[in-house]
């Protein structure tokens, strides 16, 4: 009589914690923007990938280990859309992680998350923001050295990214990226869309202006 032989059952990875994506819609709009900002401020280099919120997976076979940066840069990676992240598939470290934090997720963000981050994953920089300010600080930045964090210093009231080649800062209370080439803050499309918008209607306006000035000019000649 023959065995039937039995493959291996799968390993299941999920793709969702069952948590929300954020504490707070102003947290989750930090974490929307960045993420548009870096993607745009990237679309045309074909190897960086930008993503946030997404499982990220550090051992296989064991769907226990994971955790979900809120915003992620990581170069190697191409920018198909990843339904959660492998390191043992996709690129095994992160150059850039942003974690926006709260009271109730700083100790972890400066401890777990931290020694994960430096110790594990090798994340090359690792930036931890709170957009209400409850905490202190509330805006700090490290940088691995020779396998361990140390704490990157602030240039004219921002942090410098040497993954990224910007600067985070914020500006007019919001925490934005400053590119030191372009000497520009990066805003996400909405904030582009409006501003774009708003010039259009300012030039309509002005040519309603301008017809009307020559409309009353040749009106009195």
């Amino acid at each position: 009589m023959h065995q039937r032989l039995r493959s291996a059952p799968t390993v299941v990875y999920p793709e969702s914690d069952g948590q929300p994506m954020a504490e707070t819609e102003r947290h989750q709009k930090v974490m929307i923007d960045y993420i548009d900002i870096l993607r745009r401020h990237f679309r045309d280099v074909p190897d960086v990938h930008v993503g946030g919120n997404l499982l990220l997976y550090y051992e296989e076979n064991n769907p226990r280990r994971w955790v979900s940066p809120d915003v992620f840069m990581v170069r190697g990676v191409s920018k198909k859309e990843l339904r959660v992240y492998k390191t043992w598939e996709q690129h095994p470290t992160l150059d850039f992680v942003l974690e926006v934090a709260s009271p109730s997720t700083v100790r972890k963000d400066l401890g777990e998350k931290k020694e994960l981050y430096a110790n594990v994953l090798k994340v090359r920089e690792y930036y931890i923001y709170d957009p209400y300010h409850e905490i202190e600080p509330s805006f700090i930045g490290f940088r691995l050295v020779e396998g361990m964090y140390e704490e990157i210093g602030v240039v004219e009231d921002r942090l410098p990214s040497e993954t990224l080649g910007l600067e985070l800062g914020e500006h007019e209370g919001v925490l934005l990226l400053y590119d030191p080439v372009g000497d520009e803050w990066l805003y996400p499309s909405d904030t582009r869309v409006d501003a774009a918008e708003a010039r259009a209607a300012a030039a309509e306006a002005e040519l309603v202006e301008l017809r009307a000035t020559l409309k009353r000019l040749q009106t009195s000649e």
